[in-house]
């Protein structure tokens, strides 16, 4: 099974062993998205809403960069330090997959990297 590294300078630059994204059989696997904003390099503020935001926005670059869109996305985590502000990021996510959303899970994690308080990773297909 041949797979491609996805890479982009659209996106903030990975912080480990691991890619933005790889293609195979047809499937474009987004690594999670910290919410970076590609021009500081730091985080958006400390707002659930604006962090989903940014998080998405990062998945959008990194697709763009491997000729989808997020209308392409089948499946998302969402992974969130506090689910209490569960609205807050529904909300904001609702925008970004307002036709077809695609399958979703959404989980509470203790931490983060970098202390973030979201991190979403996707699936998209061809």
């Amino acid at each position: 099974m041949p797979k491609k590294t996805i890479l982009t300078d659209t996106a903030p630059a990975v912080i480990g062993p691991y890619s933005q994204a790889v293609e195979a059989n047809g499937f474009v696997f987004v690594s999670g998205q910290l919410p970076t904003d590609l021009k500081t390099g730091t985080f958006t503020e400390a707002d659930t809403a604006k962090q989903t935001e940014a998080s998405i926005k990062n998945i959008q670059a990194i697709l763009k960069a491997a000729g989808l869109t997020l209308e392409a996305v089948v499946k998302t985590t969402v992974f969130m330090t506090d689910l209490t502000k569960f609205a807050q990021m529904n909300e904001v996510y609702a925008r970004f997959f307002a036709k077809l959303p695609p399958a979703r899970a959404a989980v509470e994690v203790r931490a983060l990297p970098k202390g973030a308080l979201v991190e979403i990773e996707a699936i998209a297909a061809r």
